[in-house]
């Protein structure tokens, strides 16, 4: 079974890209972020059509998270329950569903903004609603991940030079300590291998040709509980997905799994 995940930047604005790679890879589930477009304006019969049925948590022109499946699709949950509103709205920011074996989240983790900005601190607390919303099936016995844009890289080793981000969100102490307190629920980062280079970064910024020199970020992640872990059988990046003209800034992070 192969489950990946991708920030797409723009289902409208990527979906050839998107039909093209799911027919090419063979992904059985896939865990999308920021489709940036209303759940009604979603191309479910364009991937209908490709084999795949989608659960969709969409609202506008921002965020939005989907689980495609051509393995099953039930027990669908739009949204993060419990979860802190960010001025006055519940943004789309969590699908889950379960998949034949193994069930998912897809998250797109708020941004941060800056430290001593109001979305940082939404940030944290969006952190702490997952930790409890995800306990029970992270401690559970069927395989489980939760995958997506996390907004943070878990060490120094994540991002290309420490120095560039000093004082800046995605490597603060209270974001990390937060992926650590997920993890402690009983998740384990599926660390990928790269298709290139030492380090399997998943994020390059479009400008100062960013992706060339692989001045990226490890933000795309992929935690799963025991049983998920276990049945891993390979994790890489898809490197070549970040390539060419109409790319996501975001490559896909891609799971084989024995189940």
């Amino acid at each position: 079974m192969r489950i990946a995940t991708w920030n797409v930047n723009s289902i409208t604005a990527r979906l050839p890209r998107l039909l093209a790679w799911l027919e090419s890879s063979g992904t059985d589930v896939l865990c999308l972020q920021e489709a940036k477009l209303a759940e009604e304006q979603f191309p479910f019969d364009a991937l209908r059509e490709a084999g795949y049925e989608a659960a969709v948590n969409a609202t506008g022109r921002w965020n939005g998270v989907a689980v495609l499946s051509r393995v099953g699709l039930e027990d669908v949950v739009k949204g993060l329950p419990g979860g802190p509103r960010y001025d006055g709205a519940d943004e789309p920011r969590a699908v889950s569903a379960t998949c034949g074996p193994v069930r998912v989240w897809s998250v797109y983790v708020p941004n941060g903004r800056e430290v001593d900005h109001a979305h940082y601190a939404y940030k944290l607390q969006w952190f702490e609603a997952l930790k409890t919303a995800v306990t029970g099936d992270a401690a559970g016995g069927r395989p489980f991940a939760v995958l997506g844009d996390y907004n943070v890289a878990p060490t120094d080793d994540d991002v290309y030079d420490t120095a560039v981000f000093e004082g800046l969100t995605h490597v603060t102490p209270a974001e990390r300590a937060a992926l650590a307190a997920l993890r402690e629920t009983g998740l384990t980062d599926v660390v990928p291998r790269p298709l290139k280079y030492d380090r399997p970064y998943t994020y390059w910024d479009y400008r100062q040709l960013a992706f060339p020199k692989n001045r990226g970020m490890r933000i795309d992640l992929v935690y799963g509980n025991e049983p998920f872990a276990k049945a891993v059988k390979d994790a890489y990046v898809d490197r070549e997905e970040r390539k060419g003209k109409g790319a996501s800034d975001h490559a896909p992070v891609v799971v084989d799994l024995e189940v």
